[in-house]
């Protein structure tokens, strides 16, 4: 099936992993007996016959791996190679060593000493001829050890280097379409896993072609070992001539070699294939009978080659024959099970009827934020080198993650040739929130005291603020700073355009869905107190419009919990999202004021009068008469004038001094005061006397 993976087939219990009948067969316990077992047969002796069955699953592993290999079509659908790699060279070598043991102790009493299958290979190859015999192994071992072993080795080390060095560029490749909106969350996520899983299988099999290395020159020892062992023993403990010793022990020895020496060359092969064409998920025993049976005609092949080794003078048919079978219904199985899938995916893309361009849900879609740009500057969208547009932005995102406490919507940036080459513009939702120009390869110069710069430039309004800034270029940067100046380049002037936009329109970004999420991502300890709050006490909505009034006067919600308590104890008498949201305020009272404290830890205020508040307290309409949301402010228009005048000539009066005051009025006036604020000085906070913390302090800067 195309574009097939490992986690979307789904296979028959009995094909993943060996997985017995409702899970009575643990298959993890069956791999950890498997490789207990192959330990054992390192140390204890073992009859021929068990030799022979155990052989005989050797050569069936290794035909099993190099079919595998060849059936697949990315490296790391074959990820648990170095894993199988290790196992396969460990049951080689304790079949060596069995095998060696029953050369050395009984090699005096035939051919048949050690197995049929190694008197089989022994007698085959060598026609009776041990020096024929001898040659046939050596150049065996030539290929394998000089050829494959040697070039795998060398294919794995360059792919881990490669892999290693371009992991850097391709991860940046991934932030930056996170970042322009062209791939979510989830699909960075997955992308990234997959570099890693290529990085770690790459390094792996760099380390794994060591294994086929040393087992090539271990093969080719023990059997010299055999060789010269078994005729000194034949000779000095057992009475035997040199001629029957040699010619005996040597059958026995190449026997030996060639039925450890063919399994190792087929899984080297398979390593060079697998390392010319990386991660799995899971336990290592369900991946692998996972990705043995991904393809059904690996399995039919095995069958085949078990069948001819059936067919084989001296073989034993029965133990082939029987390993023939299970294969060949395993190929039929997983087949099977194949139809079935690509099947149920033909109905379910025919019952479709309308394509993914043409749906209502791809017409209608709309990015929540989209920043489009110029062509002039594209060079600091994706500069040639260095961190452009993208990164800042990728950056500016997880900053005002960390300050209002919610993520952001990704921004999509594209280029419009509509617009002027040096200009950009912010949407929202379709909807053009603002727009600004940019000189590449210039500075933006500012003076952060409002002062008039002596620079040499072109005279401009930085776009976020409305200050008085100049265009300078490269040449004149040092001088600029050197004065006190503040110096930006074009990108991060962007960056900030598009940093305050979005913390002016947090609350249009918190949408009923992104609320859910917050709701869903609080640890569990705390999903108690949601689940208690929610729906009995308030609604989603009534949390989303919560957060969004604490937003909209830029308070973080980042602590959750704290404002959802604030919910339990207030929501219960009311409904009202001006007095909840008040209560909240109360409850947040130290994270506001630390958030407005000065260097020094003081927090500048201005005091309402005792004679605004009473205007204000007065201009409420009585609680009796009020409408379901609350009191209303009915202030005459004259009135709320001077009030205006009053509040910025102490504000520009505290600016001066360098001081950027916060305005403090009664817990009741304080929503009223802050809706007339916002329309005239809307980066100034007004706080009620009820959120101020005892142990904060404050620095009084006069009254209004």
């Amino acid at each position: 099936m195309k574009g097939q993976t490992v986690s979307r087939l789904r296979l028959p219990r009995a094909l993943t992993g060996l997985g017995g009948v409702n899970g009575l067969v643990h298959t993890d316990m069956i791999l950890a007996g498997a490789v207990l077992a192959i330990l054992t047969l390192l140390f204890l002796p073992a009859p021929s016959w068990l030799l022979d069955i155990l052989l005989a699953i050797s050569i069936t592993f290794s035909v099993m791996v190099l079919m595998t290999a060849l059936f697949t079509r990315r490296a790391l659908e074959f990820s648990t190679f170095p894993a199988i790699l290790l196992i396969a060279t460990l049951l080689r070598l304790a079949l060596n060593i069995a095998s060696t043991r029953l050369i050395l102790s009984s090699g005096n009493e035939g051919t048949s000493a050690a197995g049929q299958i190694i008197e089989a290979f022994g007698t085959f190859v060598m026609q009776g001829n041990t020096v024929i015999g001898m040659i046939v192994f050596a150049i065996l071992v030539i290929v394998n050890f000089v050829v494959i072993t040697k070039g795998s080795g060398r294919i794995a080390e360059v792919a881990a280097r490669f892999s290693l060095d371009a992991l850097p560029g391709k991860q940046m490749a991934i932030d930056a379409d996170l970042s322009a909106g062209l791939i979510n969350e989830a699909e960075a996520r997955e992308r990234r896993k997959t570099l890693e899983a290529e990085s770690t299988f790459f390094g792996a099999m760099d380390g794994a072609s060591k294994f086929v290395r040393g087992d090539a020159v271990a093969g080719l020892l023990i059997t010299f070992i055999n060789l010269i062992g078994g005729i000194v023993i034949g000779m000095v403990q057992q009475g035997m001539s040199f001629g029957a010793a040699g010619q005996s022990y040597s059958l026995l020895t190449i026997g030996d070699g060639l039925v450890s020496q063919i399994p190792a060359l087929i899984i080297s092969i398979a390593a060079g294939l697998l390392v010319s064409k990386a991660g799995v998920d899971g336990a290592a025993d369900r991946a692998m009978g996972a990705q043995f049976t991904m393809y059904p005609r690996a399995l039919a092949m095995v069958s085949v080659v078990l069948l001819i080794f059936a067919v084989l003078p001296g073989m034993p048919i029965l133990v082939f024959l029987t390993l023939a079978i299970l294969f060949a219904g395993g190929a039929w199985l997983a087949n099977r099970t194949l139809m079935r899938t690509q099947t149920a995916s033909s109905e379910a893309e025919a019952t479709m009827a309308t394509p993914v361009e043409d749906s209502t849900d791809h017409m209608l879609a709309m990015d929540d934020l989209r920043l489009e740009v110029g062509y002039g500057l594209l060079p600091i969208v994706t500069p040639p080198e260095g961190p452009g547009l993208t990164d800042q932005i990728k950056a500016l995102r997880k900053a005002i993650a960390q300050e209002l406490g919610f993520v952001t919507p990704p921004i999509r940036i594209l280029d419009n040739l509509r617009l002027e080459a040096n200009s950009y513009v912010i949407y929202l939702k379709e909807q053009e929130i603002a727009r600004g120009d940019v000189r590449p390869g210039q500075f933006l110069a500012m003076d952060p005291n409002g002062g008039r710069i002596n620079l040499v430039g072109e005279p401009t309004k930085e776009p976020a603020f409305g200050l008085d800034a100049l265009w300078i270029d490269d040449s004149q940067r040092d001088q600029a700073s050197l004065s006190g100046l503040t110096v930006v380049d074009a990108a991060t002037v962007m960056t900030t355009h598009v940093t305050e936009m979005i913390k002016t329109e947090a609350p249009a970004l918190l949408s009923y869905a992104e609320t859910k999420a917050l709701l869903n991502a609080l640890p569990e300890k705390h999903q108690a107190l949601v689940s208690d709050l929610i729906p009995a006490v308030a609604s989603v909505t009534i949390v989303q419009r919560v957060l969004q009034r604490l937003l909209a006067e830029r308070v973080s919600i980042r602590d959750l919990p704290t404002i959802l308590e604030a919910l339990a104890e207030r929501a219960p008498q009311t409904s009202d999202i001006t007095a909840l949201g008040e209560h909240v305020r109360t409850r947040l009272g130290r994270q506001i004021l630390a958030s407005l404290a000065e260097p020094g830890g003081q927090t500048a205020i201005l005091m309402l009068s005792p004679t605004w508040e009473q205007a204000f307290h007065a201009a409420l309409t009585p609680e009796e008469s009020a409408p379901p949301t609350g009191p209303q402010l009915a202030m005459a228009p004259s009135k709320v004038q001077d009030f205006v005048a009053a509040s910025l000539a102490a504000l520009e009066k505290a600016a001066a001094e360098g001081v950027s005051a916060a305005i403090v009025t009664s817990a009741t006036a304080r929503p009223f005061v802050r809706s007339i604020m916002e329309r005239v000085r809307a980066q100034t906070s007004v706080l009620s006397q009820n959120e101020i913390h005892p142990h904060t302090r404050l620095r009084s800067m006069g009254q209004i």
